[in-house]
């Protein structure tokens, strides 16, 4: 055999040797998993929320697809997976007619359920004799910072090790629904009007802390068909009102606000329950907050107020 072909055999050999040690470390190291606290959300306000406290330190699922609409929304059996795997599920209660069922599933298990309205749902509606709570907390920026003390406690709870950075993003966000707070209570403080039509219940905990008055289309759920009796209650609201704007949301058919508008001789306006957002609003970079401060300006033009 020739000089050459034994230095190219000894390097194969080597070789051959390397990649059979470094496999075999392959086969012996364990899988290097995330050490980020899995956490799973409803829908779009506690996801958002969530992603903000969590930050670095939190992968955050959100159960409801861009723009779909979480009343009726049910979970995919991977969203259960996702949901049974990780550390938290945050809910808003009230709104998910799933939450009730997976709670008592996930009972013994290493995911724990967290119900971010508990104690802020005051509010009740009655429609066709039947009683439901109104869930729309989020969009009264003082209880959203409630559901997010009640969210950063549980992170907290989960991951004490990340304390410091989930208690600084918990202040930096309360700042922020603090500044909405103000521009609500300051920009509302002087209007013509203080009665609005709007699609569905949603704006009741709104209407209430800024001095307003909500005449809905709908109930409770965007998806409610109302009655010829309350299409026509609406209709005299808006005409005894002089309502110039009927409001309509992004993730619903406009349809009905279309109808009383035309009857009424008024427009139409978006005000957004934030139920969802959008993929269009997603690619534009819209959050909670901005979608928060267009409805004021939306209110501010349909109530005619001077701020």
């Amino acid at each position: 055999m020739s000089r050459h072909n034994r230095v190219a055999i000894g390097i194969l050999l080597i070789v051959i040797a390397t990649v059979g040690v470094a496999w075999g470390i392959m086969r012996r190291s364990p899988v290097v998993t995330s050490n980020k606290l899995s956490i799973s959300t409803s829908f779009y306000p506690l996801w958002f929320f969530a992603s903000q406290i969590g930050g670095q330190y939190a992968d955050v699922h959100n159960i409801t697809p861009s723009g779909a609409e979480p009343h009726d929304y049910e979970p995919t059996s991977q969203d259960v997976v996702t949901i049974e795997s990780g550390n938290l599920l945050i809910l808003n209660g009230g709104v998910e007619a799933w939450g009730d069922k997976l709670k008592a599933s996930l009972k013994g298990t290493k995911t724990t359920v967290v119900v971010a309205g508990q104690g802020l749902l005051t509010h009740t509606l009655t429609e066709n004799g039947v009683t439901g709570v109104d869930p729309h907390v989020w969009l009264q920026p003082q209880l959203a910072a409630d559901e997010a003390q009640v969210i950063a406690n549980a992170m907290i709870a989960a991951d004490p090790v990340h304390a410091t950075t989930y208690q600084e993003n918990l202040q930096t966000l309360l700042s922020q629904l603090s500044q909405l707070d103000t521009a609500y209570r300051l920009g509302l403080s002087s209007c013509k009007q203080t009665a609005f039509v709007t699609s569905h219940a949603a704006f009741g905990y709104l209407a209430e802390h800024y001095g307003l008055t909500q005449q809905a289309i709908a109930g409770l759920s965007p998806d409610a068909e109302p009655s010829t009796q309350q299409l026509a209650d609406v209709t005299a609201f808006a005409k005894k009102n002089n309502v110039r704007y009927i409001f309509f949301e992004s993730l619903v058919s406009p349809k009905l606000a279309q109808t009383i508008a035309a009857e009424v001789g008024a427009k139409t306006l978006v005000l957004d329950p934030l139920e969802g957002v959008s993929p269009q609003d997603q690619t534009a970079g819209r959050d909670y907050v901005s979608i928060m401060t267009d409805n004021l300006h939306n209110l501010q033009l349909a109530l005619q107020c001077t701020k």
